[in-house]
């Protein structure tokens, strides 16, 4: 059997079907002004028996308050990001506003490239992960007439709103929490920094607490790509074969971190005895693991609700830390 395609069905049309004005239907779909449960009950009747799909975008452009709402975020592979629009998701709909996604792949001009396209549509808001932006997204942001939040950092100066906690104390009480436990060869291994500005964040306040307390970087292996569990386990084994004598490492996230355990197993290297780990993110997995891991847990799903709050609330520009909690774990 031939599929046969048939014209669209138009708001005029469920209009007519249940015998009222187009500004009727809309507003029943919309839930918003006034109209009896009767009317209700004819509009959706039609809708139901006409298959009618309200245009979204059609409604968005059209009214004077857009309910898009645009995340422009660097991964999907990885759950941190994930955990931010679950917690938007939830307050977003609640609220009659509708989300859409891009991925940058932390490509500052690929996001570039994003923005531009997001903003094409007039959203209510744009969403994206850390300050750190091309100059050319800085500006179209700025004379786009809608909200702005920045995601997952707060060391720095927001556009407008920002929501998150920051990456480098993170990175600073990492270190501070080696040192206490007597670790003194300590060793890094992460994904690119250049790319993901907010680990390099961590890092370099890492290396700067490290050093005002006479404990230098021992070593590094960074992975040039994505962060990953395989990439965690290989990088640890390059660090090591240079430099066995590594008491600890400080791993750029719970994921390579979690690689890193799983090199240990594999070779035999008793944590934290013989090397300590910690990580960043508080990922769930890390709880399980045979030995909880050593962490900093930060507050992905919180840090969606509360920027999704403040664009439904129209809140005026501010910035909301949300702090981390330091996870002692067993494997430092």
């Amino acid at each position: 059997m031939n599929f046969k395609y048939q014209a669209t069905v138009t708001l005029a049309q469920v209009a007519e079907a249940a015998g009222v004005g187009e500004s009727t239907v809309s507003r029943v779909l919309r839930n918003h002004g006034s109209f009896s449960g009767k009317t209700r009950d004819r509009v959706m009747t039609a809708v139901e028996r006409l298959g009618y799909v309200p245009n979204r975008i059609a409604g968005t452009l059209a009214s004077a308050g857009s309910r898009l709402v645009a995340f422009v975020i660097p991964s999907l592979s990885n759950i941190v990001f994930a955990d931010v629009l679950r917690g938007a998701s939830a307050t977003l709909e609640e609220n009659q506003h509708q989300a859409v996604f891009a991925v940058t792949d932390y490509d500052l001009e690929r996001e570039e490239a994003l923005v531009a396209s997001m903003l094409a549509w007039r959203p209510a808001a744009v969403m994206l992960a850390g300050y750190e932006h091309t100059e050319r997204t800085i500006k179209m942001l700025r004379a786009a007439n809608c909200r702005v939040v920045e995601l997952l950092d707060v060391d720095g100066i927001a556009l407008d709103l920002a929501v998150g906690f920051s990456n480098r104390a993170a990175g600073r009480e990492s270190a501070d929490f080696l040192l206490k436990r007597g670790y003194r060869r300590i060793g890094y291994v992460g994904h690119d920094l250049d790319r993901d500005t907010r680990a390099g964040k961590r890092y370099s306040s890492f290396c700067e607490t490290l050093s005002a307390n006479g404990v230098p970087l021992a070593d590094r292996e960074i992975h040039i790509g994505a962060s990953s569990v395989e990439n965690g386990r290989l990088a640890l084994d390059q660090l090591l074969a240079r430099s066995p004598d590594i008491e600890a490492v400080y791993f750029s996230n719970d994921d390579m971190a979690l690689g890193g355990y799983f090199h240990c197993m594999a070779r035999g290297i008793a944590i934290p005895s013989q090397l300590a780990i910690f990580g960043y993110n508080g990922l769930d997995i890390g709880r399980v693991m045979p030995q909880a891991l050593s962490t900093v847990r930060t507050p992905r799903v919180a840090t969606g609700q509360v920027a999704a709050q403040l664009i439904v609330d129209n809140a005026p520009p501010r910035v909301v830390d949300l702090g981390f909690e330091l996870i002692e774990g067993a494997t430092a």
